[in-house]
């Protein structure tokens, strides 16, 4: 589903007051997918497919509670009917700076989500989030994937470079579920 590329578009349309569901779509070179949030859910249930016939279900993002602030997201491979892994806000410390752990089929953490610095954070969150996010995932201090916000004020445009060992350390599709999650969880609080 996800391809070696280093740099990889991921655009996501997202406008909550308007619409009760929203739609992502990523072009991951070979693939195109395109993903829903289930609308009027008290917990987030996000479905992502193969294209825009909805058809084919690549993966399931699911809340596991129903309060966000430090909510766990499991992702399952709907063909397999097997988990993924999972991705878990860490609540206090996303007040300030956001911040996520990747999670193993175990829930073990496997690397750290985190906005790219306190005091750029800070603006954002005091003075104006037209300033563009940018996140980091790490792993014992190494940078595997960035996902950058791209400045557009009416739709959310984030740019994933990914290091190509990573597809080691992480399953790829993680990575694309860490995309819709910021876009989805994150882009809402704007």
């Amino acid at each position: 589903m996800i391809s070696q590329t280093t740099n990889t578009p991921f655009d996501a349309s997202f406008c909550p007051l308007l619409t009760p569901s929203s739609t992502f779509t990523t072009a991951w070179t070979n693939s195109f997918c395109l993903a829903k949030k289930k609308a009027f859910k008290l917990k987030e249930d996000i479905r992502v497919f193969a294209d825009e016939s909805m058809s084919a279900e690549r993966l399931v993002i699911k809340a596991r509670q129903i309060v966000d602030f430090s909510a766990a997201y499991d992702v399952v491979d709907p063909a397999e009917n097997r988990k993924i892994g999972a991705l878990r806000r860490k609540g206090w410390k996303s007040l300030v700076r956001d911040s996520w752990e990747f999670l193993g089929e175990d829930d073990q953490p496997i690397a750290v989500l985190a906005e790219d610095s306190m005091l750029m954070s800070l603006l954002r969150r005091l003075l104006c989030n037209l300033i563009p996010q940018t996140y980091h995932v790490r792993q014992n201090g190494k940078t595997l994937i960035t996902y950058r916000q791209n400045f557009n004020p009416f739709v959310l445009k984030i740019r994933v470079s990914i290091d190509p060992d990573s597809r080691d350390i992480i399953d790829p599709r993680l990575v694309l579920a860490g995309g819709i999650l910021l876009a989805a969880i994150e882009g809402r609080q704007k």
